[in-house]
């Protein structure tokens, strides 16, 4: 039978159809929509290309040759990143007040642009700085410097081959470990005298084969660079100046110790092939950079897609919230409906049913007080 305690018209009528078809006895509150946030596909791939390209060009201006040829060049570069950075930074800024004072579109990813600028221009410099340090700039060096064959320890002066990069001694030269010394700092800087065997005895020991933390200074206990290897006749330059320091102080010390004299004493590392640990510098330096390029690549998607995520379901979160709230959507939603419970007779259920009911929609029903 037909429930005709009311008649109901529009979005009330409609809500009451459905509420009959659920269980009896139960209360079936509004459903309210969720709504979901499209994703800004333009800004998530910016935010993705545009840090990493940056920190790859800060990254090959501080490692490679425009740094070693042209410095000045190389640091107004830099600063023309830190421009694009501090460009990204005045867009969210702007951008986030718009949204205060306006009531703008969302600024999290105009923030997370420049963050994301920010961390690339700085880890493109210090990280390419660091390549350029320990790699690249020995290798321009040995490479820009002379290569001097057939060198006679117990002839010549280290004053004759000051521009010496690369140099090949000549047979029967060897490290003297009877006359190794070791200079102790934060590390331990070794040094031992290369002499010529098959020749006099050298006035002037002017050219030491060094090492970092391979000695005791005892006698024969210098195991730096391939100091067993009885094909070793070269010697490729030392470079750093912050060692070059350290071994002068060693060769000072070994001169005062076993009475000697180091006129214009030269510092090498002890190897036969010094082409290849040249090239081994550039092909260090190269692999670092690239090795730096994908795993920055590979941060940045990381962090493209955490953002992505947290900025989708925050804004998300946020619609849903001003959705529920806003007086418009009262307006548009069925009104709230007790069914008819047991226990209640007519006139309860009538009297709460129709309190839920516009007025204009009701009809009052005839209880017998009309004449």
């Amino acid at each position: 039978m037909e429930n005709n305690y009311y008649k109901y018209s529009g979005a009330a009528g409609e809500h009451l159809h459905s509420i009959g078809q659920q269980t009896y006895g139960t209360v079936i509150a509004p459903k309210t929509a969720i709504r979901y946030t499209r994703l800004n596909c333009a800004a998530i791939v910016l935010c993705l290309l545009v840090p990493w390209v940056l920190f790859c060009m800060m990254s090959a201006v501080m490692s490679f040759a425009i740094r070693y040829h042209n410095a000045v060049l190389a640091y107004v570069l830099g600063f023309l990143g830190f421009i694009i950075v501090c460009i990204a930074m005045k867009l969210a800024l702007d951008a986030a007040g718009k949204q205060h004072t306006e009531g703008a579109n969302d600024t999290n990813w105009y923030i997370f642009f420049a963050a994301a600028c920010a961390v690339a221009w700085g880890a493109g410099v210090i990280l390419g700085d660091l390549n350029y340090f320990y790699n690249m700039e020995p290798f321009y060096d040995v490479r820009n410097l002379n290569y001097y064959p057939q060198v006679d320890p117990s002839t010549m002066s280290g004053q004759q081959v000051m521009d010496a990069g690369r140099l090949t001694f000549v047979p029967g030269s060897k490290l003297d470990q009877s006359k190794t010394i070791a200079f102790r700092s934060a590390d331990v800087y070794c040094a031992a005298p290369v002499v010529n065997t098959r020749g006099n005895a050298s006035s002037s020991y002017d050219f030491w084969a060094v090492g970092l933390n391979c000695c005791t200074g005892k006698p024969a206990a210098f195991k730096c660079g391939e100091y067993n290897n009885p094909s070793a006749s070269s010697g490729l330059r030392v470079m750093r100046d912050d060692q070059r320091d350290f071994y002068r102080l060693a060769v000072q010390q070994a001169a005062a110790t076993y009475n000697i004299r180091a006129t214009h004493p030269l510092f090498f590392y002890w190897m036969q092939d010094p082409i290849a640990e040249v090239n081994a510098y550039r092909d260090e330096g190269l692999k670092y950079f690239l090795f730096g390029m994908f795993c920055f690549l590979a941060f940045m998607l990381a962090s493209v897609i955490a953002a992505m995520a947290l900025f989708s379901t925050s804004r998300t979160l946020k619609e849903n919230r001003h959705h529920t709230a806003s007086p418009g959507s009262h307006a548009q939603s069925a009104p709230p409906v007790q069914a008819f419970l047991p226990g209640q007779n007519a006139m309860q259920t009538s009297q709460t049913s129709t309190a839920a009911i516009p007025f204009s929609s009701r009809q009052t029903p005839n209880f017998g007080m009309n004449a």
